[in-house]
């Protein structure tokens, strides 16, 4: 009896006790505005200490949050670098979808199918996965970044941007959330993806050729070029301005403050030898994260190596699910959690040191639609490539005219100095076949122009860097490495245009467009 009433006593005290502690609150799950530019480096962006493009909003969202210096896509093309961001898994692991303009396979579930299902109000503006073939599932064409909210147009300030009123569709998309729901928003700007009204950085932007530091080594320093990279400065400055008012906007209605905020850009700039390829500038791509709830120490500046696949199991952890428990794939990447709850600048995990990229099929042009398969692994300071089809043009056949680089000015400047001039290193450099083997030295090399994977005395790192990267690609389940790499080849191509290669050297009427016939070179045939 006695024990009883001790008993009663113990659980009469524990119950005061706890009855006078403050409230516990709920942990609200934050909301998400993921903002993706189109064909973007990471250099030219203010926050990297760009000072001709003018980016506000990319900076205040690092200085009030975390400024990434080694942020990477697997795959540096359209349709395979967002099914990275959109599934957490790598290309080479996505079937279909590593490939551009493909049909994406109906096993991978999206975060933002995910989030839909699970409590979040879900939407996108513009360009989300894409180029390619979502398919349905029960009849319903899928919305793998959330239902469109494209209604409200705008008279952009050049004819090469789009009409769509990104921030103002934004503001449509709030207003129709129901109440207390967090919600999760794709803003995929159409810009600075090709075309460019032409000195519009000059006649529109207030710039000069002048003002650039630095033209990359692997095209000439003359003034089209400067005036394209000045065109392609003022649509980076389009996409800004409508991230501005859509953090405006969260500030007005005292959401800022709860919102996970990440900025970047799905592949390198439309130029020769950047876009469509695997090299630094092609890969390594802005990126600032801004979550003023749930960032400690905001305004560092984070030197991890960080993965596109990376923000799907972020979003996944910030929201409280799980991907095996929602009935996701299995997820690659890795939660960035870790490095928000950390105060630490620079180095913040030391296992996140590498990075894996590569690519197969982006654009047509090749006999029988082949893509230019390559894998690489980019770690202390040095960038490995392994080019597995050597033989092949890596940018698309001359006779179709590279089609795996945008048509530009830049581009015919540089064909032109081979055709025109007889100048063969930047055309070699930008659209010339490859050897097996790259080896680059990105830290005192970061434009990719001295192979060392020749130089005997690299030979026992080039070999263990190519170790590594067998191993982590065998784990990873890749075909390419596995002996069934052709399967990338022999996916179906979503688009209009399929065997093209095969089609025009037949001698088949194909559209004017479809080809670049100034392009051709003749003696360039083997």
């Amino acid at each position: 009896m006695r024990n009883s009433y001790f008993t009663i006593f113990i659980f009469s005290l524990f119950a005061i006790i706890t009855s006078c502690q403050p409230e516990q609150k709920e942990v609200k799950r934050p909301n998400i505005l993921f903002a993706i530019a189109d064909d973007a480096s990471w250099k030219y962006f203010g926050a990297y200490g760009c000072d001709w493009v003018k980016t506000p909003a990319f900076d205040r969202v690092a200085s009030h949050g975390i400024l990434f210096t080694h942020a990477y896509t697997p795959n540096a093309k359209c349709a395979p670098s967002r099914a990275c961001i959109l599934t957490g898994r790598n290309s080479w692991q996505l079937e279909e979808a590593a490939n551009h303009s493909p049909h994406f396979p109906q096993k991978f579930k999206t975060y933002a199918e995910a989030l839909g299902e699970n409590g979040y109000w879900v939407g996108s503006v513009a360009k989300g996965w894409a180029p390619g073939d979502p398919g349905k599932i029960m009849d319903k064409m899928r919305e793998l970044t959330g239902p469109k909210f494209d209604v409200f147009k705008t008279t952009p300030p050049t004819k090469g941007i789009a009409k769509d009123d990104y921030s103002k569709n934004f503001d449509a998309f709030l207003e129709a959330r129901p109440k207390d729901i967090p919600f999760c928003f794709w803003y995929g700007s159409h810009e600075p993806h090709r075309g460019y009204e032409f000195e519009s950085g000059i006649k529109k932007g207030g710039k000069t050729i002048d003002m650039i530091d630095e033209v990359p080594p692997f095209w000439p320093d003359v003034d089209t070029i400067r005036e394209d990279m000045l065109d392609y400065a003022f649509e980076i400055e389009y996409f800004d301005s409508h991230l501005q008012k859509m953090l405006e906007k969260l500030e007005e209605i005292g959401e800022l403050e709860n919102t996970l905020v990440v900025v970047t850009a799905d592949n390198g700039m439309p130029f020769p030898r950047i876009k469509g390829q695997v090299y630094e500038y092609s890969n390594h791509l802005p990126l600032a994260i801004m979550w003023i709830n749930g960032i400690k120490n905001p305004g560092r500046v984070v030197d991890d190596f960080v993965n596109f696949i990376d923000f799907a199991p972020t979003y996944l952890d910030v929201a409280g699910l799980s991907a095996e428990k929602i009935g996701m794939q299995t997820i690659t990447g890795i939660s960035l959690t870790q490095i928000f709850n950390s105060e630490k600048n620079g180095i913040v995990i030391p296992d996140r040191d590498f990075v894996l990229v590569g690519k197969e099929r982006h654009d047509v042009g090749r006999p029988n639609d082949e893509g230019y398969p390559v894998r690489g692994i980019l770690t202390n300071g040095y960038l490995y490539l392994r080019n597995f089809k050597p033989e092949r043009w890596p940018l698309g056949n001359p006779e179709t005219g590279y089609l795996n680089c945008d048509g530009s000015p830049t581009k015919t400047y540089i064909l032109d100095t081979r055709r025109k001039k007889g100048i063969m290193e930047y055309w070699q450099l930008n659209f010339g076949k490859r050897v097996a083997e790259e080896l680059y030295n990105i830290d005192e090399d970061p434009f990719c122009i001295k192979n060392l994977a020749e130089d005997e005395n690299l030979t026992a790192l080039k070999t263990k860097m190519l170790k590594e990267m067998k191993q982590k690609l065998t784990e990873q389940g890749d075909p390419r490495i596995l002996g069934n790499g052709d399967i990338f080849d022999n996916y179906p191509y979503s688009g209009a245009v399929k065997n093209y290669y095969n089609r025009y050297m037949n001698g088949e009427k194909v559209p004017a467009g479809w080809v670049n016939k100034t392009d051709y070179d003749s003696d360039l045939i083997e």
